[in-house]
């Protein structure tokens, strides 16, 4: 009972802050990441700027559930159904003809990568705010990505306005998420396994 209430509590404090514009770093189903509302242009650069990254690199975003991903992709081809459903690993699937992300977030050709996070966290927070969270990995550029909490440097932990404690679902599996790109008619591009 008392961890329901400490995730409960970790919830309410990350939604305080992603509101407010802020950036929270946060465990998740793959490595601990850097995040903020998906929607929001000034939250998004914040994190750029954390990073040292330029905006032309786009960075990916995290739904609840599949559903969710209509709202952010002009058409999403069928095998990307397919493909969430049976898939038993995280996989991050990119998608032309984003829309309604800020332009930030997007690289120049328009296309986001969306996950649909298999978290318990990260999925209520995701509900509750009713709003995709950006994820990113949480290190400068040019640094390595960090596999645990106690790798992330004192430079992103001092950067972010919230740190999710390690408890709310435990350490991330360390592992990225592999990732596909569709293209038009359904061909499947791995970008990484």
């Amino acid at each position: 009972m008392e961890q329901r209430a400490n995730l409960d509590q970790y919830i309410t404090e990350a939604l305080k802050v992603l509101r407010a514009g802020g950036i929270i770093l946060y465990p998740t189903d793959t490595v601990w990441g850097i995040g903020c509302d998906a929607e929001n242009a000034e939250a998004v650069k914040k994190i750029y700027d954390l990073k040292k990254r330029e905006d032309s690199k786009g960075m990916i975003i995290l739904v609840d559930k599949a559903d969710r991903i209509n709202s952010y992709v002009n058409e999403v081809p069928e095998i990307a159904w397919s493909l969430i459903d049976i898939t038993d690993t995280p996989l991050t699937i990119i998608y032309s003809g984003a829309r309604n992300l800020p332009t930030n977030l997007l690289p120049p050709e328009n296309s986001v990568g969306i996950r649909v996070v298999n978290h318990q966290f990260c999925e209520q927070l995701i509900r509750k705010l009713n709003r995709p969270l950006v994820s990113t990995s949480a290190n400068t550029t040019e640094k390595p990505s960090p596999i645990q909490f106690h790798n992330i440097s004192q430079e992103i932990i001092d950067g972010v306005d919230y740190v999710v404690p390690m408890e709310a679902e435990g350490e991330p599996t360390g592992k990225p998420s592999a990732i596909i790109m569709l293209g038009v008619g359904g061909q499947v591009k791995i970008v990484r396994e």
